[in-house]
């Protein structure tokens, strides 16, 4: 059995193109940051950076509402291959063959991810603290979730 479930982000807008013919087909690649499970190196997040290519309607879907940043849940096959270069070097590729993708996150969240969206206004931290806590005024402790 060949069956691979990812979830990451797109490091870059999907690059779309199409086949040539009579019936042209859509042919989506693009990149997932998945990150790993566990952390090394001072708790630095760690990623792998895995290649995906999704064929027509879900190439089309691609270029239409994925972009840089958002999260993606992908299901789909690993396929090899290989090509020489030209440098006349042999090229090994890994790919993930997409056979269904969806949201992983809200379009909300994902927009403020990728900086297209304001959040509703919160109070600044205060700066005369300086101790990073913000301050919160008087008499509002009654809606505070925690007394």
């Amino acid at each position: 059995m060949n069956k691979v479930i990812l979830m990451g982000r797109l490091t870059r807008d999907p690059e779309v193109r199409y086949s040539q013919g009579e019936n042209a087909t859509a042919v989506a690649r693009y990149t997932l940051a998945v990150d790993r499970r566990f952390r090394r190196d001072n708790d630095q997040q760690s990623a792998d950076f895995i290649n995906c290519v999704a064929f027509g309607r879900s190439g089309e879907f691609a270029e239409k509402y994925f972009h840089k940043g958002i999260k993606i849940v992908v299901t789909g096959r690993i396929q090899t291959g290989s090509y020489t270069n030209q440098e006349g070097q042999k090229v090994y590729t890994t790919d993930v063959v997409v056979e269904d993708q969806e949201f992983a996150e809200s379009k909300a969240v994902s927009d403020q991810m990728s900086g297209g969206f304001q959040p509703a206004a919160r109070p600044e931290p205060s700066a005369a603290a300086g101790d990073g806590f913000m301050n919160i005024p008087d008499g509002i402790d009654e809606e505070l979730p925690f007394n």
